[in-house]
């Protein structure tokens, strides 16, 4: 969810890309990024109302929000950036404050400058009461496992808040524009670099409660943890050398979406890694989501104790929620 207007920060602090939105009437706006066009958006990136109809429309009962990946800025200078995080995240709480039985939130914070991440974070997680965050899969093209990111994942981990990582500046972004496919297949292995930075470098081993939920059902990584595994035993003096600790053991560690787009890629998915670590996924409203929140899981025809758990209770989970208020 985008506000309906934020701040000109390329006025204010020159630069480029920086996203810029211009409303074309009919429900309808279109986002500039360095004054090209970007994408186009209707009012339900924006409209809290029109939202909660279209939930309603697919027997959504509540909803987890958050910015655009597109908008993490970590190409910016941190504090600049961070006065657009500020903004996102104040009109997010907002959203939430005035329908808590429809939203909650995911902020996002200036991860190119840690302490400022991590301050930003408490302020989310504190006052705006989020219980979550949202971020890249990589930083301005700097892997997740680096040491200057460690203080924020143990902040997570110490405030008990899930981290959300989304796909962002892919593989072959700039070398492959056809077809769309740094978004079909770019996208994916930036998920699994992701993950295989967390592993590999660490983290997940050194902070035991730290909570991760990978997009897109993780991308390449459920497809691919046998040939990263064989890699790692093969080649340890290549893959073992921040952790000794299987990839494959790993694996257990990380929640997924659902949002894989056929049914025998779920069905692997949870005999994989269980229904009790996969909550529904949307990318509600932009075109790579599922049209109708839930159909794949609903399609699988599971025991309802397990479609339950992929329709909401992991996600609860995640979020540290024990139930959400009745609609």
């Amino acid at each position: 969810m985008l506000p309906p207007e934020w701040p000109d920060l390329a006025a204010r602090y020159g630069g480029t890309s920086w996203l810029t939105i211009e409303h074309c009437g009919c429900d309808r706006a279109r986002l500039l990024l360095d004054g090209r066009a970007f994408r186009e958006i209707e009012s339900n990136c924006w409209d809290p109302a029109r939202r909660m109809t279209e939930c309603d429309a697919c027997a959504v009962g509540a909803q987890v929000l958050s910015t655009v990946p597109v908008m993490f800025m970590y190409q910016q200078p941190a504090t600049h950036a961070l006065e657009l995080h500020r903004f996102l995240n104040d009109h997010l709480a907002t959203v939430v404050h005035a329908n808590p039985t429809r939203f909650t939130a995911l902020g996002c914070v200036p991860m190119q400058e840690p302490d400022l991440a991590c301050r930003e974070l408490e302020r989310c997680v504190l006052e705006l009461g989020m219980r979550g965050v949202q971020i890249g899969s990589n930083i301005a093209s700097v892997n997740l496992d680096d040491r200057r990111f460690f203080p924020f994942f143990r902040r997570c981990a110490e405030l008990d808040v899930g981290v959300f990582i989304h796909p962002w500046n892919m593989f072959g972004q700039s070398e492959l524009p056809k077809y769309w496919l740094p978004w079909l297949v770019g996208m994916p292995a930036e998920t699994a670099r992701a993950a295989c930075a967390l592993m590999m470098g660490g983290v997940l081993e050194r902070l035991p409660t730290l909570r991760v939920c990978l997009a897109h059902g993780g991308g390449s990584l459920p497809f691919t943890i046998g040939r990263i595994e064989h890699g790692f035993t093969e080649r340890p003096d290549l893959c073992a050398v921040d952790c000794d600790v299987s990839p494959r053991q790993q694996l257990a560690r990380f929640y997924f979406d659902t949002l894989v787009h056929d049914a025998a890629a779920l069905r692997y998915l949870i005999a994989l890694a269980g229904t009790d670590r996969l909550a529904l996924g949307s990318d509600y409203p932009f075109p790579l989501g599922e049209r109708r929140p839930g159909e794949l899981i609903r399609s699988l025809q599971l025991p309802q104790i397990e479609a339950t758990r992929l329709l909401r209770g992991t996600a609860l989970e995640f979020l540290g929620l024990p139930e959400l208020p009745s609609v």
